[in-house]
């Protein structure tokens, strides 16, 4: 058998792991396992086949990494739950003071509270959801 087959079968032997285990370092290595059937097919020699196996492998393998880790931390983050309401404004539907009272956020009846205690909010105005207190709203 020719040794660009080989080096074929060995790309499909290397993908399987990458599947298997989404490990993308074994998908990196069978391209350089492809590349290496390609040198065969143009003529080189087992040295040659060897040697681009091993820099196209390497080479991916430093420069797609960074590339793909730089991509997961830029990823960005989805709100959800309460945290989804924080820094969204609210309607004063009761006086609300540091003690307590109503608001309209989300479309929801909340009970809040002023983060600043000194302060009062009066029906009507509208104020910034700054945290959630278990089932109250601290605004500002």
């Amino acid at each position: 058998m020719d040794p660009w087959v080989w080096w074929l079968i060995a790309a499909v032997g290397l993908g399987i792991p990458l599947v298997v285990t989404a490990v993308p370092e074994f998908g990196m290595f069978a391209v350089g396992a492809v590349a290496a059937a390609v040198t065969d097919v143009l003529g080189g020699g087992k040295v040659a086949q060897v040697l681009v196996f091993s820099v196209v492998s390497v080479a991916l393998i430093a420069v797609v990494r960074p590339i793909a880790r730089r991509s997961a931390a830029r990823r960005p983050q989805l709100s959800s739950g309460i945290d989804a309401l924080k820094g969204r404004q609210a309607l004063v539907l009761e006086r609300v003071d540091g003690q307590g009272g109503r608001i309209k956020l989300a479309g929801e009846v909340w009970s809040a509270r002023a983060l600043d205690t000194d302060r009062v909010y009066e029906t009507g105005q509208q104020v910034d959801v700054v945290d959630i207190d278990g089932a109250t709203a601290l605004v500002m």
